[in-house]
């Protein structure tokens, strides 16, 4: 609740009163003063956003290793999504309606079912870093699907450059996979193809989100959402049969820890940094996050989980984050006067 309140971005109405009593003379002072508090909130923010978002992958890691995917991450929404929905009542969030709800299931359905559970369940046979890189490449396939849907213009050629060397890093991460099994006996192809397949429904779920009726508070979408989204997930790991051989008794340390982690920091602090960021800063910076963290999930999971870092993975990231980086940059740079679809995320997306 502490962390939900610094970043409320609540107007510092006292220090205002305190500055309009301020002589000419100390104005320029009184300002600088308010400004520090602020900026640090601001770095603060971003550290979460990149830190915390981009150890979410290394956390799923931990966390499926004794407990099933799917149960694993429809609980994790589920809970996360029920502790936001009370937050957003206590602070008066309008009541929501049925179409509300309805967006709410779909695009749940599409980012928690379809996209965050691709990615859980592919870690069962990629890194964790490997897993965060195929995901970068989102912003990339919602360009694309934009404008094949008519809700985005063509890209420019800058752009059809950003999308080649998106896709380009995607092949050649994909190239080996496809004609070898890892030496643990996994198999990184099956892994791999989840994560384009959840890729696509998360980019397809992310511009339904912007065309259709959300809450009025994104908090209080962002926990819709999750609730939807949770039992979408949790009903598909009874579907799938997990419960059959899931027993709470074999949850270890590490992994409980790792789940609370990922309710508690991923979804509720990290989106609340979130929300706080694109309140006061330009979306271009909040975007960073998109490029930032498979970075910190690489790192992450070569110094805790012992993955390895190939030269071919060091190349292929190379290319997909630099590309992410040239198609948010170009978008960003258009006019301003229509939101770049590829710099702002659904509310549901940001719980990683």
């Amino acid at each position: 609740m502490t962390l939900l309140k610094q970043f409320s971005g609540e107007p510092a109405s006292k220090s205002a009163q305190e500055a309009g009593g301020c002589s000419a003379e100390r104005m320029a002072e009184c300002v600088c003063f308010m400004a520090a508090p602020k900026k640090i909130r601001i770095i603060a923010a971003f550290a979460a956003l990149y830190l915390i978002w981009g150890s979410t992958y290394l956390g799923i890691r931990f966390a499926i290793e004794t407990i099933p995917p799917f149960l694993m991450a429809g609980t994790r929404f589920f809970l996360a999504g029920l502790i936001m929905y009370a937050i957003a009542r206590a602070q008066d969030a309008r009541r929501s309606t049925g179409a509300d709800w309805r967006t709410a299931l779909i695009v749940g359905a599409c980012l928690l079912l379809g996209g965050n559970g691709g990615v859980t369940v592919s870690e069962k046979y990629i890194d964790s870093g490997l897993a965060a890189l195929m995901v970068a490449t989102v912003p990339i396939y919602i360009v694309l699907l934009g404008w094949l849907t008519g809700m985005a213009p063509r890209p420019r050629p800058i752009v059809w450059l950003g999308l080649a060397g998106g896709f380009l890093g995607v092949a050649i991460l994909l190239g080996p996979a496809l004609r070898f099994a890892s030496s643990g006996g996994s198999h990184p192809a099956i892994g791999m193809s989840i994560l384009l397949f959840s890729s696509f429904i998360w980019s397809a779920g992310s511009l339904y989100s912007r065309a259709a009726k959300n809450a009025a508070s994104p908090f209080l979408a962002a926990a819709q959402q999750m609730l939807c989204g949770g039992l979408l997930l949790m009903l598909a790991g009874l579907l799938a049969g997990e419960s059959r051989h899931f027993h709470p008794s074999t949850i270890s340390i590490l992994s409980l820890g790792a789940f609370i982690y990922l309710v508690l920091i991923g979804a509720i602090v990290g989106f609340t940094a979130y929300i706080w960021l694109l309140r006061h800063c330009d979306p271009a910076k909040v975007a960073t996050y998109a490029y930032v963290n498979p970075i910190v999930a690489v790192l992450l999971g070569a110094a805790f989980a012992g993955e390895t870092l190939s030269a071919r993975t060091l190349i292929a990231a190379g290319l997909i984050i630099g590309s992410v980086a040239l198609v948010i940059t170009a978008q960003q740079l258009k006019a301003k006067a229509t939101p770049p679809i590829a710099a702002t995320v659904a509310p549901a997306e940001c719980a990683r």
